[in-house]
């Protein structure tokens, strides 16, 4: 990463499919910090309960603490001034405000760092993700393994026949898959 001055802040973005380690990233971007003595303020949407509803968490138990929240609007109002990082995670599911928040967070100099799916299960762009890609600094898109093959994986296959747009779950309901191996199920 390069050196950037003190007073400026900047966006990263970790995106990619479901099992590719995208919030065992966030955490560990988030523990080097704390390391570091920085003041870091972590959220994630209330929608998110699939492990815990006061952390984030990975598939591989990694875990660090957040709030919650129901909309992007709400970090603004819950971020302190002495906040240096603003962590959030699972960002597809909030709405496209997310995108001026994060910039307005930025340009306070503060250290924004998101994580989200950037494909939907039909292989398609996500929410806010794709403003979010547009505007970041540092982009860092893990791959993780597909089941079928082996292969490097970068997309999110649903297992179930549901249309929602939005259903959270984990090995229950998705699975990583390479290019070749993901198919939309009718």
């Amino acid at each position: 990463m390069n050196i950037i001055s003190k007073h400026t802040g900047w966006i990263e973005v970790i995106c990619g499919s479901m099992f590719s380690g995208k919030t065992e990233e966030l955490i560990r971007r988030i523990h080097r910090a704390e390391f570091a003595k920085q003041k870091i303020q972590v959220f994630k949407p209330e929608i998110d309960k699939r492990y815990d509803e006061d952390h984030i968490v990975s598939h591989s138990s990694l875990k660090t603490p957040s709030v919650s929240i129901q909309k992007a609007d709400d970090i603004l109002r819950l971020v302190k001034p002495y906040t240096e990082i603003v962590a959030i995670d699972e960002v597809q599911f909030l709405d496209d405000k997310i995108v001026d928040i994060c910039n307005i967070l930025a340009d306070k100099g503060k250290r924004v760092i998101i994580a989200g799916l950037d494909q939907d299960y039909l292989g398609k762009p996500f929410g806010p993700m794709p403003k979010l890609l547009c505007i970041a600094e540092y982009i860092t898109k893990p791959l993780a393994i597909c089941v079928k093959c082996g292969n490097p994986a970068n997309r999110t296959q649903r297992l179930t026949h549901d249309k929602e747009k939005v259903i959270v779950g984990a090995t229950d309901i998705y699975e990583a898959r390479c290019r070749n191996c993901h198919e939309v199920l009718d």
